[in-house]
């Protein structure tokens, strides 16, 4: 008898891989207790999408602390987020995310002060290997540095860290580096100029209430 990854016959009971591969006693449990622990992961970040859409950023900060993420003074995600293991996300002071992002925490995630995203930028830093027969993953932190605009519906992918006061225009496809106050946009997103500030030292602007 069969049930999915397990045989059952008058030998006793022989565990598989998903190519039919045997795999020993130990090796079968081991997976199994995996598969339930992604379970377990999956459902929380079920919870935690539903606590995006709390309209209250006091709550929702307070929730996503909780998960292990860390966030700094007077910083803020607008509703409706989704994340991947919240606890590799570290977002700095005065920082303000906008509604709809997707933060990545599979690795390091490190957002600085007093950056602005804008609604529905997605930040990715875990990929399939195009390379590998098995499409296995491919991990790389992904950092923001201070004082970055990050403009709307903006795609940042692993490995990427964006300079101090750099801009990503609306749309961008962020592949690699982007300099210090440098401006970027395009698919791939490619410098289209430069920010002429010395120091930055502004603030950015109250989050939208109930949102």
């Amino acid at each position: 008898m069969r049930l999915k990854n397990l045989y059952l016959d008058s030998k006793g009971i022989y565990f598989v891989d998903k190519d039919d591969k045997p795999l020993s006693l130990a090796t079968g449990i081991k997976k199994i207790n995996y598969r339930f622990y992604n379970y377990y992961l999956d459902f929380l970040l079920f919870l935690l999408w539903l606590v995006g859409f709390i309209p209250s950023h006091l709550l929702r900060r307070l929730c996503y602390r909780l998960t292990g993420m860390k966030i700094g003074v007077n910083s803020t995600i607008h509703m409706g987020a989704r994340f991947f293991q919240p606890k590799n996300i570290n977002i700095g002071q005065g920082t303000i995310i906008g509604d709809h992002a997707f933060l990545d925490g599979r690795s390091r995630l490190s957002i600085g002060n007093h950056v602005d995203i804008a609604s529905q930028v997605l930040i990715y830093n875990s990929e399939h290997d195009l390379s590998d027969p098995e499409m296995k993953a491919i991990e790389a932190p992904v950092i923001i540095e201070d004082y970055v605009f990050i403009g709307p519906r903006v795609i940042i992918l692993p490995g990427v860290k964006i300079g101090r006061g750099a801009v990503i225009a609306a749309g961008a496809v962020v592949t690699k580096d982007v300099p210090e106050k440098a401006i970027v946009g395009g698919v791939p997103a490619k410098i289209i100029g430069e920010r002429n500030i010395k120091n930055f030292n502004y603030k950015l602007g109250r989050f939208r209430l109930f949102q």
